[in-house]
C-alpha cells in the first residue's frame, strides 16, 4: 500500500516538475524543494497524509498516534535518501519490523497506519 501511495504521489509530481523543467536555474531548486514540500505540507497537515496516501487509505503518526510536525515531516522525508543509498533496504525493513517502520520511519518517529 506504501509504495502504491508513493507511486501516486511521483505521478502527481511529475506534471507540474515537467513544466518547471524548461525554466532554466529554476528546474534543479524546484526538483529538490517541490518534493519536500509536496510529502512535508501535507503529512504534517490535518490530513496527515499525501494525496496518494488519501487514495490508499493510509497516513502518517508520531509514534503516539499524534500529527506529525512539519519539522519531523521534513526529516521523515529526507530519511528516503538513506533507504535509497542500503539499496532500498531501509523501505524494505518495513516489511520486517513489527510497527512496519522503514528507515526513515525509524529515524523521524513515525508510523504509517490504515484509516
Amino acid at each position: 500500500m506504501r509504495l502504491g501511495a508513493y507511486l501516486l504521489d511521483i505521478l502527481i509530481l511529475i506534471i507540474p516538475m515537467a513544466m518547471i523543467s524548461f525554466v532554466p536555474g529554476i528546474n534543479i531548486i524546484a526538483a529538490l524543494v517541490g518534493p519536500w514540500l509536496y510529502f512535508a505540507l501535507q503529512e504534517s497537515s490535518e490530513r496527515q497524509a499525501t494525496l496518494g496516501k488519501l487514495a490508499l487509505r493510509i497516513y502518517v503518526t508520531d509514534l503516539q498516534g499524534q500529527r506529525i510536525s512539519f519539522g519531523k515531516a521534513t526529516g521523515r522525508h529526507f530519511g528516503r535518501i538513506l533507504c535509497v543509498l542500503t539499496l532500498c533496504i531501509g523501505y524494505m525493513m518495513a516489511g520486517f519490523t513489527a510497527q512496519k517502520q522503514g528507515l526513515h520511519d525509524m529515524m523521524a518517529g513515525t508510523l504509517v497506519k490504515r484509516r
